[in-house]
Order: structure tokens, then C-alpha cells, then sequence
């Protein structure tokens, strides 16, 4: 069984017109990040508890 296609939602904290955007998909199993200008190059997938670990860590800084 072949999984659904992901939708990629660009993050908030991406500019709209400059060079930093970050897109994300969740998915059941992971979090799944990618450069939203290079859209088939490297992705990074994460669990869910390392996706929350990560945001309590940035948005405390």
C-alpha cells in the first residue's frame, strides 16, 4: 500500500520574499522538513517527540 502524498505547509517563521523557507508535512509516523526552494532535494524526518523538543527549544530562545 503506497502512503498518501504529504502536504507541505511553509513555516511561519519563513520570510515570504527573502531565501529562508522551511516547509513541513506530518505525517503518521514523522515530521517530515524540507527547503521549500529545493523541494526534491534533502528532507529530514523527525518523530513527533523530537519535533516538540525541538520547537520548546527555539521558541525559548
Amino acid at each position: 500500500m503506497t502512503p498518501p502524498p504529504l502536504t507541505w505547509i511553509k513555516s511561519s517563521y519563513s520570510g515570504n520574499d527573502g531565501p529562508d523557507c522551511v516547509e513541513v508535512a506530518i505525517s503518521t509516523l514523522a515530521i517530515h522538513i524540507r527547503d521549500s526552494k529545493n523541494k526534491d532535494g534533502a528532507r529530514l524526518a523527525v518523530t513527533a517527540e523530537v519535533w516538540s523538543e525541538f520547537l520548546e527549544f527555539t521558541v525559548g530562545h
